[in-house]
Parts: C-alpha cells; sequence; structure tokens
C-alpha cells in the first residue's frame, strides 16, 4: 500500500515554508491505519519487543495499537508534570530553548526489549531523549519504529547504532 496517498501535505503550517505532513488523513482511514499499524507490529515481532515506549502525543497513537495487537504493555513519555509517580527525567535540547521528558520509574524492568514509537522522525532529538530514558531505566532499545522520516534533517544521525523502520521518507 502507498501511505504516501494517505498523508496530507499542510504548506505553510506552522509557519511559512513548513510542509506539514498531516498523519490524521491516515488514521481516518480504516485500511491505511491498520496496514501501517502492522507493519510496526511486524517490525516489532522481529525484533521480540517485550513493551512498546512512546513520546507523547502522537507516538501513543502509533504505539498503542502495536502494543495492544502484540499483546504486551505501553508506557507513555510525557512533558514534566504530567506523570503522577516518580519519573526518570531527561533535559533535551530545542532549536530554541529545552524540553524536558519524563517516564514512571517502574515502567520498564532491566532487560526489558523497548520499541520505541512515534510518527515522525525528524531532527532526532524526542527519540534520543527518549532512547536515554529507556536505558536509564535498564531497557534495552530492540528497535524504533516511525511512520514517516524527513530525510533531509539528518535525525537518523543521532540515531546512529539503533535500527529504525520508517514506513514512509521525505
Amino acid at each position: 500500500m502507498d501511505l504516501k496517498k494517505y498523508i496530507t501535505i499542510v504548506p505553510d503550517w506552522p509557519k511559512p515554508g513548513i510542509q506539514f505532513k498531516d498523519i490524521t488523513t491516515l488514521m481516518d482511514n480504516g485500511d491505511a491505519y491498520r496496514y501501517a499499524t502492522d507493519q510496526i507490529v511486524e517490525y516489532a515481532r522481529e525484533k521480540e519487543a517485550d513493551l512498546i515506549v512512546g513520546p507523547e502525543a502522537r507516538g501513543f497513537i502509533i504505539g498503542c495499537p502495536v502494543a495492544y495487537s502484540l499483546g504486551v504493555g505501553f508506557a507513555p513519555v510525557r512533558k514534566e508534570g504530567k506523570l503522577p509517580r516518580e519519573v526518570a527525567r531527561v533535559e533535551y535540547g530545542l532549536e530554541y530553548g529545552k524540553d524536558v521528558l519524563t517516564i514512571h520509574r517502574d515502567a520498564i524492568k532491566p532487560g526489558q526489549r523497548v520499541l520505541i514509537t512515534d510518527d515522525l522522525l525528524a531532527t532526532g532529538g524526542t527519540i534520543e531523549a527518549t532512547i536515554k530514558l529507556v536505558e536509564e531505566l535498564g531497557g534495552v532499545v530492540a528497535g524504533i519504529a516511525f511512520l514517516i522520516e524527513l530525510s533531509y534533517l539528518d535525525g537518523r544521525n543521532k540515531l546512529d547504532g539503533f535500527d529504525i523502520l520508517t514506513l514512509m521518507k521525505y
């Protein structure tokens, strides 16, 4: 299936010059969403993932159906102040400033094989921070899966040494 047919390109959003890749038109098509999810499920099986982890919010949209299909758990990575129990935290750089991601300290058991999911690989900063959280808790990053990769932003370079699946490249 050509999944790019289900991505809507929105010019000049959220600011002039950006060609935003809107995944909601893939998600609202049951066949396309199922196909994309099934591709990631198969990848997760090959990687023998014990747990799926995804950063908010679109990592939830990708990761939760994968976890459900595999019969494994899903652990959310959230912005600071969103999780109610003890967390591990990592600060990471944005284009202008810094942000913080957190995960519950008991979300990952040492040695657990973790598949990280998100909708888009751009500069790689969010996933690099997510990897640090997984590894801090003793998890093993088995693989990383995205719907879309913006290859011209070189985010893959920040993820050197990790196995990556992307379903579409721009």
